[in-house]
């Protein structure tokens, strides 16, 4: 029974779009009315290759720490063999979000290298600012971001990235790392300031087989940390419902739904 139903799951996926298969999409309009009840300001983006859903999606939020999947990117763009101090560095930052080496990376990238990575990834509304925390970023790009992220990571250094954003420890494992559909791994950063629920954000990339799908959901404003988190975590459950079991919608390149 278990070969059967995982033979039906892949087999729906597989199916060609338009030829009559049940598609998957975000439930953005649920999604929406929950948050709108919550405390605080919320936008979210659900990216796939053909399409983008999502609200408030150019609204600019300072990045917090959802900056460093960046600061990765980017220096790993610039290194060739990795070292032990590359992985000094780079580990800590990514899988438990540590302050420190973000700054020393930062310090060694430069902002130019942000700034043309924004730039080579198809932002628009990214700006960087002399506190890397306080850079500016939105639902829009980073979901774009997110899903491009194996073509921009250099491919000698794309499987340790990926495992490091796969790799973050269990008390930040919070929000849309609850709320995984069964079947596929989620590659995710997020960011919450001091703690205090004034930033709560997620940004992930979710992967299966050949299919890819990235998440950001940015807030802003909320009562408190563990607010913020559970706003994340009720969003995430509503946009992804039901992805588990059905294909993806994709009936046309750029195409648009659940604008502002």
């Amino acid at each position: 029974m278990r070969r059967l139903a995982a033979a039906v799951t892949l087999a729906v996926l597989a199916w060609p779009a338009g030829a009559g298969a049940q598609q998957w999409e975000p439930d953005v309009a649920g999604a929406w009315k929950w948050a709108a009840a919550r405390e605080g300001s919320v936008s979210f983006a659900v990216r796939t290759p053909q399409r983008l859903y999502g609200r408030g999606l150019d609204r600019q939020v300072p990045a917090a720490s959802v900056l460093k999947a960046m600061l990765m990117v980017a220096y790993l763009r610039q290194t060739g063999e990795l070292g032990a101090r590359d992985r000094a560095l780079l580990r800590p930052m990514i899988t438990r979000s540590d302050n420190l080496t973000a700054t020393r990376i930062r310090d060694l990238v430069g902002n130019g290298a942000l700034v043309r990575l924004a730039r080579r990834a198809g932002m628009t509304r990214f700006a960087v600012a002399p506190i890397w925390g306080l850079s500016l970023i939105t639902a829009r790009d980073q979901s774009r971001f997110f899903l491009h992220l194996e073509r921009l990571l250099p491919a000698r250094h794309r499987a340790y990235a990926l495992r490091l954003l796969r790799s973050i420890v269990p008390s930040q494992r919070w929000g849309m790392a609850q709320v995984i559909p069964e079947g596929w791994r989620l590659h995710f950063k997020g960011g919450w300031g001091s703690g205090t629920g004034a930033v709560d954000h997620q940004v992930g990339l979710l992967r299966r087989g050949d299919h890819r799908i990235s998440i950001a959901v940015l807030t802003t404003g909320s009562p408190s940390h563990a607010y913020g988190k559970a706003t994340l975590e009720g969003v995430s459950r509503r946009l992804l419902a039901g992805l588990a079991v059905i294909g993806i919608a994709g009936p046309s390149e750029g195409a648009l739904a659940g604008a502002p």
